[in-house]
């Protein structure tokens, strides 16, 4: 651990943290630059880069920025808002497996803008239902979840039976919806890039604007101290229950923010993290490496889904999907291996 004074303010980091963290950044706006510069009309990363900085002819600046660019920012954003809403919920249930993906943070979500879909609302509506979804379900789940205070085994037990009932009334709703508009759904659920713009990319930029400072500088440090135990926060003199709810309520937020930007695209909240412990090797949340990983893996799988299938494009979370199953059955066997499961 070495410390940056600078001035009267000085700051704690751990090199290899900030290399793993720095190299994942610079791995999701490389991957970025080139998803800007490859399709129908390709362009070169020096072409994008000199587009970016206002040196580009009229029809590359549309192409980049009005057709492109939405879409990528969209994946960064979703990726870096999914790994760090992952981030916290592992931090704070202390299980490698707490993810609003298996927590029923992200049904929750899904059922919220099925609702709207029933209901025939538009595609700003749907938005607006997932974020509610997700967080009234999140709401529901600390209130089943609330015993004396709300620990990690009793959160994870409640967020896997919820997600199973909401499973099954997003399965149902889908049966109620008009042709069309269940394979718009079905389309959004599978968790999708497509055609997103920057009404998609505003709101959740804004949230992290917001929520990436205070969590980060603000909630990180005693993040830290909560995971040695509530016994040892409170003696800190930290409210371990009022810090918990506080990061509760940004995780789940985030998550809603996330599929309301692009749907339910899964296991990314539950790999980053995980991925980012590995590469730091460092012990704690790595909250701001498990950010990074969360945008590289996200723009890097978005840009595989457009190319992988020749002439036909893939929703993201199908391969965040494939990707992130093997995993976890990875994950699993490594815990039941270690005597945890």
């Amino acid at each position: 651990m070495n410390v940056l004074r600078i001035g009267t303010l000085s700051v704690r980091y751990r090199p290899r943290a900030l290399a793993a963290g720095t190299a994942c950044a610079l791995l999701a706006l490389l991957v970025a630059v080139l998803a800007l510069g490859t399709g129908d009309y390709p362009m070169s990363p020096a072409d994008v880069l000199r587009t970016l900085t206002g040196g580009g002819t009229p029809a590359e600046e549309f192409i980049v920025q009005e057709l492109r660019l939405p879409r990528v920012a969209t994946a960064l954003l979703v990726g870096a808002a999914l790994a760090l809403s992952g981030a916290l919920f592992q931090s704070l249930v202390r299980n490698p497996l707490g993810s609003p993906d298996i927590l029923g943070f992200t049904q929750g979500a899904a059922t919220g803008a099925l609702l709207v879909v029933v209901a025939g609302g538009s595609s700003l509506a749907l938005a607006g239902g997932a974020v509610a979804g997700g967080l009234l379900t999140g709401v529901a789940i600390h209130a089943l979840a609330w015993k004396h205070g709300v620990h990690g085994s009793r959160l994870v037990l409640v967020g896997i039976g919820t997600a199973a009932i909401l499973t099954g009334v997003n399965g149902y709703l889908l049966t109620r919806a008009q042709l069309m508009d269940a394979a718009r759904a079905v389309l959004w659920l599978t968790g999708s890039l497509d055609g997103r713009g920057w009404g998609d990319a505003l709101p959740l930029l804004i949230a992290l604007a917001v929520l990436v400072p205070a969590v980060l500088i603000g909630c990180g440090p005693a993040l830290r101290i909560l995971e040695m135990g509530d016994d040892s926060a409170s003696g800190l003199g930290l409210s371990p229950e009022r810090l918990r709810l506080a990061l509760l309520a940004a995780a789940v937020l985030l998550a809603s923010l996330a599929a309301a930007a692009a749907g339910p695209v899964s296991f990314v909240a539950l790999v980053a993290p995980q991925l980012a412990r590995r590469l730091t090797r460092a012990p704690g949340p790595n909250l701001l490496a498990a950010l990074c990983t969360g945008a590289a893996l996200t723009v890097t799988a978005d840009f595989a889904a457009q190319r992988i299938v020749p002439d036909h494009q893939l929703p993201v979370g199908v391969v965040t999907g494939v990707l992130g199953g093997g995993y976890l059955i990875r994950l699993l066997a490594t815990e039941r291996r270690a005597g945890r499961l």
